[in-house]
């Protein structure tokens, strides 16, 4: 799926948020945005899941407006960097939560098969029944990501995913981050404020500062033709 953020515009109060903010991802791609604390990352990456509303601009999807649309509505998967996985529930259960909500909702062995499907998929299959105090951090982070992916979305969202792991963890998970994203081939949108981390999994970083967008390019591009001083102090060239 193709995403397009056209000018949007976001306050909280007298706060200024995002100013005229312009992105295109194509289809595929896994695009990170980038940029210190308060810079609005957080906020755009809200505003495009639905779970926040811009004062002005639009949202599309493969040419689609969503916009206006309720979050259900717009077929999107979402890792928070707290997991937000439900303590009483087994690893199971976390996975197959969203599938149990769907309109037309899969058989038991459906849910079943799936479930068992995306264990495999982040390398979990012997954690199904365990709960989430169980697991470490990474493996909560990793059923996080088997729960976002279980309805089949469009769109893949993170929020800081690694940012409560320590950076031996980190490093691994960015890994099988980057696999599972190309193995499904589904575009995806992250969140963070690690330079390395960006570079390491973005077929696009977008670099943020202040609520604006300084620069959007591959890895490569930002490191060899940054375009702001700004860019260049941030990404430490």
């Amino acid at each position: 799926m193709s995403i397009q953020i056209n000018n949007i515009d976001k306050h909280f109060a007298n706060f200024h948020a995002l100013k005229d903010v312009r992105i295109d991802i194509n289809t595929g791609e896994l695009a990170t945005l980038l940029g210190p604390s308060g810079c609005g990352k957080t906020t755009l990456l809200r505003i495009i899941a639905g779970l926040e509303t811009a004062d002005s601009g639009r949202i599309l999807f493969d040419g689609l407006d969503v916009t206006d649309a309720p979050v259900q509505k717009r077929g999107i998967g979402f890792v928070f960097q707290s997991y937000a996985l439900f303590r009483h529930k087994t690893v199971a259960q976390n996975i197959a939560f969203g599938l149990t909500l769907l309109k037309d909702k899969p058989s038991k062995a459906e849910i079943n098969n799936r479930v068992s499907e995306l264990l495999e998929l982040v390398q979990l299959p012997h954690t199904k029944d365990r709960y989430p105090h169980e697991l470490s951090g990474g493996q909560r982070q990793r059923i996080a990501l088997a729960r976002a992916l279980a309805t089949r979305p469009k769109l893949l969202l993170l929020d800081e995913p690694f940012g409560a792991l320590d950076a031996k963890v980190r490093k691994e998970l960015r890994s099988s981050l980057k696999t599972i994203q190309q193995e499904i081939g589904i575009t995806s949108i992250m969140v963070t404020h690690d330079q390395e981390e960006a570079v390491a999994v973005s077929d696009k970083i977008v670099v943020m500062n202040h609520g604006t967008v300084e620069q959007v390019g591959t890895p490569d591009e930002l490191f060899v033709r940054p375009n702001s001083d700004f860019v260049v102090d941030f990404l430490g060239l």
